[in-house]
């Protein structure tokens, strides 16, 4: 790798850096090549990046970033998994750790606030943004369904008060 090649390289990883909700570090113990794209491709399905670059130029990288204070944990072969959701990347690696003793954990952070191994898996066990979401709007929701019901029963109530007059009506006649 040529010099152009490590600048372009940096400032990619800065500019990943700048942008990501949560960096998680892990310790590539002889993931195999299949393994390594099968993680890949689940880090991409789930909105995150799995990117294994050189110790050194993530440390410089990281440097004038919420993520300098990461730098400690970047020793032997790892690799960053980011995301701009705060759990994806998280809840992709611990899962993927999981099922394959090759890759470990390491720790990670979320913006300035470092994690250890246990605070990733336990960032890994909370719902993710979308699901969030979910939640919000179906408590926004609720109420006015609720509101909705209330207003329409006695319009319900009056009709069948309505309905009942006028079979009386008819049978009387």
């Amino acid at each position: 790798m040529d010099r152009a090649q490590k600048s372009e390289l940096v400032a990619e990883l800065n500019r990943t850096f700048t942008e990501a909700a949560v960096v998680v570090v892990t310790r590539n113990l002889g993931l195999t090549v299949a393994q390594s794209t099968a993680l890949r491709v689940k880090m991409r399905e789930a909105g995150a990046s799995y990117k294994v670059a050189k110790n050194r130029l993530a440390r410089i990288a990281a440097e004038g970033t919420d993520y300098a204070s990461i730098s400690d944990l970047l020793t032997g072969p790892t690799a960053l998994s980011t995301s701009l959701d705060p759990v994806a990347a998280a809840k992709v690696a611990v899962e993927f750790a999981k099922t394959n003793d090759k890759l470990e954990i390491v720790g990670g952070a979320m913006g300035t606030t470092v994690l250890d191994a246990n605070g990733v898996k336990a960032l890994a066990t909370m719902p993710s943004l979308d699901e969030l979401r979910a939640k919000i709007v179906g408590l926004i929701q609720a109420p006015a369904t609720k509101v909705v019901q209330i207003v329409q029963a006695p319009a319900g109530q009056l009709a069948r008060v309505f309905a009942a007059y006028a079979d009386k009506d008819q049978e009387a006649a």
